[in-house]
């Protein structure tokens, strides 16, 4: 491959076989280099495809003035959130966790202190990308001796989530109270002790995140026979009720309509969830 632009000493941008532009890490890959110049495959250690042109822009832009040990982290951070999760991250997670490492390690060097409101909620609704976030933690001190604390991985937790579910980090943090909401809805209908441990809690809360996506996005299902809402309202009406409750909830607070399909659909996850916990 040969240099088509010289980002700074560690990075460079260049055409794939197949005439795409991607960008090089290489430690002095860019140092005494100019467009047109072979570079050394020796020193290759990273290659980067970013496949929307403007996001691809403000990645450059975001490496001119990056250390490269702090593209370093948020590569092997991405590398081991895809190969021991298997998470499937918008290309945009370059940009953004990059950019969001960067700043938490100019703000520790400044004393400024973080705390992420929703660390709670992260570890318990998201613990696959917490643990994520709890592995860039105890990365980023083995690279640079800074210890951050678990409002840190919450912070990169939910930067995952955002790549995962193509979501802004203000919907993520939304979304995540919204969960945390609904839940508390549900206990103060039926007034029982749900079990975080078990299979039907799992199952009920990823039922409701991606519902709280659903609703943000305002891509609701609403193609349902009323016949089948209606049996679901005859057969379950406590839990019903509660949908109901939790949808007027939502409306008042966020504005947002819930359809009735989506309230059927919760009030059958309700209605599994208090039956589990009923037996024990």
């Amino acid at each position: 491959m040969e240099v088509l632009k010289v980002i700074n000493n560690s990075f460079v941008s260049a055409y794939d076989t197949e005439g795409k532009e991607v960008v090089i890490m290489g430690k002095g890959i860019g140092f005494g280099t100019k467009p047109g110049k072979k570079i050394d495959e020796k020193i290759i250690e990273k290659i980067f495809r970013i496949e929307d042109s403007k996001e691809g822009t403000k990645f450059q832009e975001l490496l001119r003035n990056l250390p490269m040990e702090h593209m370093r982290l948020t590569s092997d951070i991405i590398d081991y959130a895809k190969t021991k999760y298997g998470k499937h991250l918008n290309e945009s997670i370059y940009i953004a966790l990059t950019d969001h490492i960067n700043f938490a390690i100019e703000r520790y060097h400044k004393g400024m202190k973080f705390v992420n409101p929703l660390l709670m909620e992260v570890k318990q609704f998201y613990k696959s990308e917490y643990l994520i976030g709890d592995y860039a933690v105890q990365l980023i001190k083995k690279e640079t001796g800074i210890l951050f604390d678990e409002s840190e991985a919450a912070s990169i937790a939910l930067h995952i989530v955002n790549a995962e579910y193509n979501t802004k980090m203000g919907e993520a943090m939304k979304i995540t109270t919204m969960i945390q909401e609904i839940l508390d809805k549900v206990k103060e209908c039926f007034q029982f002790r749900l079990d975080e441990e078990s299979l039907h809690y799992s199952r009920f809360v990823s039922h409701v995140k991606f519902l709280c996506q659903r609703i943000m996005k305002k891509e609701l299902l609403n193609c349902m026979d009323e016949k089948i809402v209606e049996m679901v309202k005859e057969n379950y009406p406590e839990e019903y009720d509660c949908s109901k409750k939790i949808g007027s909830f939502i409306h008042d607070k966020y504005d947002y309509e819930v359809t009735n399909e989506e309230l059927m659909y919760l009030a059958i996850h309700i209605k599994r969830m208090r039956d589990a916990s009923l037996e024990h």
